[in-house]
């Protein structure tokens, strides 16, 4: 499991990384969240060996990364937010040649690439010229050249920057098959719906510091405390408002043209009992849902309304 321990980075008087620490599940695709200048792709430039930290620690694996940077090699795969110029290389000859700085045996090369090319559906582009590649093409490209030497860790600054609807749905499908391959993934956009969609978690960085960790409704949870409930039915209003109100978990109730929302404190068990109390006394529900938590919302109020990027 990656874990990230009281990481400081500063340039010259400006602190870009303060005591920044987070534990990143395995087997997961974590987003990286939070306003320009916020430490993302510092964070990231550290993880991949890129760039110096100040102090701390990075575990992989249970190794020390920063204390011993040789062994990032193998260990991370990374795709800046820029590909690159690569004026008359075709694509096979592109990845051909990422391997052979990984030192992959030139007799392993041909099988391995073509074996990424299909993970990232590019199977078809093979002997194409990588700058007659559409963007989206390239993106999943510098995909597959950061998996050439089968790293457990794959960072991905903004992937999906700058890419069409198309392709970005494209891009999202191949990081749910690196994840059931086994990969651990990390992940920043700025295209925060898609993130909240695709990752099992998330953590939001400001001012160089993790403010806040977790899956969006854990994190909505723990900033608003309450719950809400949405019941639809289709008559018995003031039944369902009277039963509510007997509740000691239920602590506000809004009655909608539609719906009655009610806001919860308590347990999962505690709502499972309250939803047989309504079947029970003949309540006609037919939909009974909480509201689930939104991306957005959760980073305009624990960021204060910064931009993200």
């Amino acid at each position: 499991m990656p874990e990230i321990l009281e990481l400081n980075k500063k340039y010259g008087k400006f602190t870009a990384l303060e005591s920044l620490s987070m534990n990143i599940t395995e087997n997961s695709i974590f987003g990286f969240v939070g306003p320009n200048g916020a430490g993302k792709t510092t964070t990231m430039k550290i993880m991949a060996g890129l760039l110096k930290a100040d102090s701390g620690s990075i575990y992989i694996n249970g190794e020390d990364i920063l204390k011993n940077p040789k062994s990032i090699r193998d260990k991370i795969g990374y795709m800046p937010d820029f590909f690159g110029v690569y004026d008359d290389l075709k694509v096979s000859e592109y990845m051909d040649f990422y391997a052979g700085t990984y030192y992959i045996p030139y007799t392993d090369r041909s099988e391995l690439i073509d074996n990424l090319l299909e993970i990232v559906d590019l199977s078809g582009k093979k002997e194409a010229y990588v700058d007659s590649l559409s963007r989206g093409m390239k993106q999943r490209l510098c995909l597959a050249r950061s998996l050439i030497h089968d790293p457990d860790l794959i960072i991905l600054d903004e992937p999906a920057s700058g890419l069409d609807p198309r392709a970005r749905v494209e891009m999202k499908e191949v990081l749910k098959q690196l994840r059931e391959m086994g990969k651990t993934i990390i992940i920043s956009s700025h295209i925060l719906p898609e993130l909240a969609e695709m990752c099992s978690e998330i953590g939001i960085i400001d001012h160089g510091k993790l403010v806040t960790q977790g899956t969006v409704n854990e994190i909505m949870n723990k900033i608003h405390k309450k719950r809400t409930v949405k019941v639809k039915l289709s008559s018995g209003k003031d039944n369902l408002i009277r039963l509510l109100k007997e509740q000691s978990s239920v602590k506000e109730i809004i009655e909608n043209t539609e719906d009655i929302e009610f806001a919860f404190e308590g347990r999962n068990e505690d709502l499972t009992a309250i939803l047989r109390n309504i079947i029970m006394n003949g309540i006609p529900v037919f939909s009974f849902s909480e509201n689930e938590g939104n991306l957005e919302e959760i980073f305009m109020t624990v960021t204060g309304g910064g931009e993200n990027a």
